[in-house]
């Protein structure tokens, strides 16, 4: 199955383990809840999916790399107990509590959370002096004489023998105790995922193009060439920080990242390319409704990859707007929350300090907005600094009025934030409309949307009567498959970047 479907299987997983019946016990028997096993290839998200699961489900997270760990740090450190046993004294060896089992209760303290997800990694690449202790933490929930607390469910991962040498084959025994689900890299998810959190553009209109780019490993005389979804990912934040700072991206930088010298030079040709377009066709202007000249009848008649480039610029910047209106609109709710909590208290200073120091100890408890989505944590961080600054402002004297206007000053900004970004996906739809009207250039604009969680929230809440128009016009079933078939043929006909 691909990653988001595993996701949901393990949400489902957890959901059953916690299940308690009406005397408070849980419907599945400790002893009968079997560790998860994910086994796939290295760089697709399995540790970012175990993040998102207990973020939805609301409980705790402890994650190791068991390959880091000693025998030591994993079932504790051995020490010398006196025992009676018949009346005679005997010297017996126990063990400290396993370093992994004790951070599951300083989270369990931490967080206040009694249940949780127990996530080893790497667990079928281990040394051999370890490997028992790992057949033992799956068969019995132990590392060493201490137990998993129960409520903590154990999702353990692993590699398939192709690509890690050091992967060792569980046996019959240790594989009947576990639930098994195997995983596979899968481009439409990923690109979900890409567009919620802000992949450089680039990258995700270059595997539209590329699709059997995305996810590689070969073995050569050479040594192992590679490309994962972890390298495109950690790519897309080095690009962006990069062209802020103004330092050239290339091709040697891109194959730190894509560590297959075919694939990063031809991406680092293909982001030049893309660079271009944006240049020649400035999509923030079109976002505005301020077409170049000349760009629409460019646009008709340009090879499909540029077409493919520029839908992807756009795509790029809507989703991108649309996060931030999010953001913006959840922050302004909150702040609203906030200020209604401290109308109500006898004193305004008071009031606001109990506010903040809530939010803070929410930060806290998800390790400094480290457990937290990454939206949700840029709203924590602006909500917190406007408390600051509102207690500032009393502090010198300011009263509920003052606060009040500054609130209303940033109800206003939503406000112009998403009215400027509902005409951008307006002009949007017109700029596709004029250069190809009612045509697979279309059908791939609207797909394209379709994968972006903010997109579609923004549509959603503000609505876009093209979207509407265009979606229930060119997305129905066998008009659907059809064309996108074409656009495949297309695809596998163009001789890319020769």
């Amino acid at each position: 199955m691909n990653i988001k479907e595993a996701k949901e299987e393990i949400i489902h997983t957890v959901k059953a383990y916690t299940a308690k019946d009406e005397l408070g016990n849980y419907e599945i028997g400790i002893t009968h809840q079997r560790p998860v096993l994910l086994i796939g290839p290295p760089g697709i998200g399995k540790t970012a999916i175990m993040e998102q699961v207990a973020r939805e489900c609301g409980i705790g997270l402890v994650a190791y790399t068991i390959t880091h760990h000693t025998r030591q740090s994993a079932i504790g450190l051995p020490i010398i107990e006196h025992k009676d046993f018949n009346g005679k004294e005997y010297p017996v060896t126990e063990y400290t509590m396993s370093e992994i089992i004790g951070s599951v209760y300083d989270q369990m303290e931490k967080t206040g959370l009694k249940e949780g997800i127990l996530f080893i990694d790497e667990i079928n690449c281990v040394s051999e002096t370890l490997a028992p202790t790992m057949l033992q933490f799956l068969q019995g929930k132990t590392f060493g004489n201490h137990r998993v607390p129960d409520g903590w469910i154990i999702v353990a991962a692993g590699n398939p023998p192709e690509y890690n040498k050091s992967v060792k084959e569980f046996d019959i025994v240790t594989l009947d105790r576990v639930k098994r689900i195997d995983v596979r890299e899968n481009l439409p998810v990923w690109k979900e995922y890409a567009y919620k959190e802000a992949i450089h553009g680039s990258i995700i209109s270059y595997l539209d193009v590329k699709k059997e780019n995305f996810y590689t490993v070969e073995t050569t005389v050479e040594g192992k060439r590679f490309v994962t979804a972890r390298g495109w990912e950690d790519l897309s934040q080095m690009i962006k920080v990069y062209q802020k700072l103004n330092i050239p991206v290339t091709e040697g930088v891109i194959g730190q990242y894509l560590q297959h010298p075919g694939i990063a030079k031809e991406f680092a040709a293909y982001l030049d390319l893309y660079e271009k377009y944006a240049s020649d066709y400035n999509p923030d202007d079109i976002l505005r409704g301020r077409v170049l000249p000349g760009a629409v009848e460019r646009m008709a008649s340009a090879p499909f990859d540029e077409k493919l480039s520029v839908i992807g610029l756009l795509v790029s910047r809507l989703s991108d707007g649309a996060r931030e209106c999010f953001e913006k609109d959840s922050f302004v709710e909150r702040l609203f929350a906030a200020l209604k909590f401290v109308k109500s208290e006898p004193d305004l200073l008071e009031g606001l300090t109990m506010v903040l120091t809530n939010e803070k100890e929410k930060w806290e408890k998800n390790q400094n907005g480290k457990a937290m989505d990454k939206a949700d944590a840029r709203i924590a961080q602006h909500l917190m600094n406007k408390l600051e600054e509102y207690i500032k402002m009393v502090r010198n004297g300011g009263d509920f009025e003052a606060v009040k206007t500054d609130f209303n000053g940033e109800a206003a900004k939503r406000q112009e934030m998403i009215t400027h970004w509902k005409s951008g996906f307006d002009n949007s739809f017109g700029f596709i409309e004029a250069a190809f009207g009612e045509s697979q250039e279309m059908v791939v604009f609207i797909t394209e949307l379709n994968s972006s969680h903010y997109a579609l929230w923004f549509i959603g809440e503000n609505g876009c009567e093209k979207y509407y128009q265009y979606n229930q016009g060119l997305l129905l079933g066998e008009r659907q498959r059809s064309i996108m078939s074409d656009i495949q043929g297309i695809e596998k006909e163009l001789s890319f970047l020769n």
